[in-house]
């Protein structure tokens, strides 16, 4: 359940949000809104690059029943971090920069165990896609232990982009698969590393496998097959 200092509804409230720099994760409007001022509001959203979702009235109605105009900003519990900024400024401060990347990961408390492992681990940034992905918000920084106030968190429009960007900036690209992998304990981390971690149920998609430098696999000898993709983080970290 969203809680209400988490979210800001209405037209020019939202507006006005937008303008003063307030972080959002996502901004939730009604399909069918139409008008001068949701327009204003379209495109000063786009300006800030401020994820938008259509979406039934319904779902709005469920977080508030209150005069929303068909509009609500659900507030980001960080500030998100921009990758191009980040990556010259880690190899600035003179760090061997190891970010992780998570590519289809939605679950709030798996995200939050990672991040948690993140920071206890040293990792420089977590890497996360704009769309079919987890939030960051209060519930995620709960399960993080308060990690993800520490860690920086980069919210990218294209993953495969950034993943590439990386790439181009130096940086190895391991991802965790189980098929035609070596052991985890055999790859070389010692130069700038992007560790890539898939959702539990696809994996990573075929377009960033596509860009791994390195294929690692973590060994299971028990009955089940898959480990839950926190667990995984730790090991691999």
């Amino acid at each position: 359940m969203i809680e209400k200092n988490e979210y800001i509804f209405g037209l020019r409230p939202v507006i006005e949000a937008i303008e003063a720099g307030k972080e959002i994760d996502k901004l939730l409007v009604k399909k069918d809104l139409s008008g001068d001022l949701s327009k204003e509001l379209l495109d000063v959203a786009r300006s800030h690059g401020v994820l938008v979702q259509r979406v039934p009235v319904q779902r709005i109605d469920r977080i508030t029943r209150k005069n929303h105009q068909g509009v609500l900003a659900i507030l980001s519990a960080v500030t998100y971090y921009s990758l191009d900024t980040l990556v010259p400024q880690l190899y600035e401060e003179g760090v061997n920069p190891f970010v992780v990347v998570l590519d289809g990961v939605t679950d709030v408390r798996n995200f939050g165990a990672i991040a948690r492992t993140c920071e206890c681990a040293g990792v420089n940034a977590i890497i996360i896609p704009e769309r079919n992905s987890v939030s960051v918000n209060a519930d995620a920084v709960k399960t993080s232990a308060g990690a993800l106030n520490y860690i920086p968190v980069c919210r990218e429009h294209n993953l495969v982009g950034a993943v590439k960007f990386l790439r181009d900036s130096g940086y190895k690209i391991v991802g965790t698969s189980d098929k035609n992998s070596s052991n985890y304990t055999q790859c070389d981390y010692t130069q700038p590393v992007a560790l890539v971690l898939g959702s539990e149920d696809t994996g990573i998609s075929p377009e960033v496998m596509k860009l791994c430098d390195n294929r690692v696999v973590i060994p299971e000898f028990g009955q089940i097959n898959s480990l839950n993709v926190s667990v995984a983080a730790g090991d691999d970290l």
